[in-house]
């Protein structure tokens, strides 16, 4: 039997790969490199083609017997789907439910998707636990929170098995190297310093530093890539031993400040680069900080990178070498 990873050649998908292999996985990548590296995919088996096209889908699972799905192929910049819904309600919903239908046709019933914190919208109280509501202020959080409806409706109509993982700011590299972000463009915080870092990038701008934090820079919940694909393996395992359909945060239940982030970076490169302090972005939070008390307990998930200048090193030994 064999796994199949869509948008397998991303940066969380290609980390996920890595470990299933080491457990002795057969995985099957599929992705259509519109985002992903296909330099990332250094296990398995690949095979490009799209989720818009169910012959592609179908392909995949006429040649491959597939015991479970796990799902990253979705959009997932959110100022893009403020200016762009449709394109993210076209890919992330409809392009998921392409899915499922083939899924259905050949007997499929496991999948672990990647949701994020972004269903949760604006924070009421901190930390995040999966029981809070959920009003997304973005379309990219909303077509999240829409396929984990649809994944409840599944449940109950077709007997889907599902895992959610409702991730907070993924991080790091690989710890032995092999493979590790590359967003084209880039947005996330810890990348962007270490460009700076290297002299590729100008500076790096602080928006916001009166907000009602200890240095009043934004906190924010990282998670290393590697305790996140960690956490994937668990969930899988946790389904073929007939778990019941679920949802779990994934962070470290910890904040760290954008300032926090920028003095670690120098501390673990060595180098000192422009920081320039600009106003507020709309939409910040002060905090995001989630609970993964339930992953802990349910899925027996623990983090082993929880400190971030860890997360910062394994991401710069990546920066200063990246193939992709």
């Amino acid at each position: 039997m064999a796994i199949l990873i869509c948008g397998g050649a991303g940066y969380i998908g290609s980390h996920v790969n890595k470990q299933l292999h080491r457990q002795g996985y057969e995985t099957v990548v599929f992705d259509n490199l519109v985002y992903g590296h296909k330099e990332a995919v250094k296990w398995g088996y690949f095979e490009q083609g799209d989720l818009r096209n169910l012959e592609d889908i179908e392909n995949v699972f006429r040649k491959y017997p597939i015991e479970a799905v796990f799902h990253f192929a979705a959009y997932a910049y959110v100022g893009e789907s403020v200016a762009e819904p449709e394109k993210y309600y076209d890919n992330n919903v409809v392009n998921t439910l392409n899915l499922l239908k083939v899924m259905r046709k050949y007997g499929c019933r496991k999948i672990i998707f990647s949701s994020t914190c972004a269903t949760y919208g604006e924070p009421v109280c901190l930390p995040l636990t999966e029981d809070m509501a959920q009003n997304p202020i973005n379309p990219y959080g909303m077509t999240k929170l829409i396929v984990e409806k649809i994944f409840r409706d599944y449940h109950h109509a077709y007997g889907l098995q599902f895992v959610v993982l409702r991730y907070f700011n993924a991080a790091g590299a690989d710890p032995e190297g092999e493979i590790g972000e590359s967003h084209q463009p880039e947005t996330h915080i810890i990348p962007l310093v270490l460009d700076a870092a290297a002299g590729s990038r100008e500076e790096i701008k602080v928006f916001g530093t009166d907000y009602d934090t200890p240095d009043g820079s934004c906190v924010r919940d990282y998670i290393h890539v590697y305790d996140l694909a960690t956490a994937h393996l668990l969930a899988l395992h946790y389904l073929e031993q007939g778990g019941e359909s679920d949802f779990f945060n994934l962070g470290n239940a910890q904040g760290v400040s954008v300032l926090e982030v920028i003095e670690a970076v120098k501390r673990v490169t060595g180098r000192t680069f422009k920081v320039t302090l600009a106003d507020r972005r709309a939409g910040d939070p002060a905090i995001l900080v989630g609970s993964s008390e339930k992953a802990a307990r349910v899925l027996g998930w623990k983090p082993v990178y929880g400190d971030i200048h860890a997360i910062v090193e394994h991401a710069w030994r990546w920066h200063e070498k990246a193939e992709y």
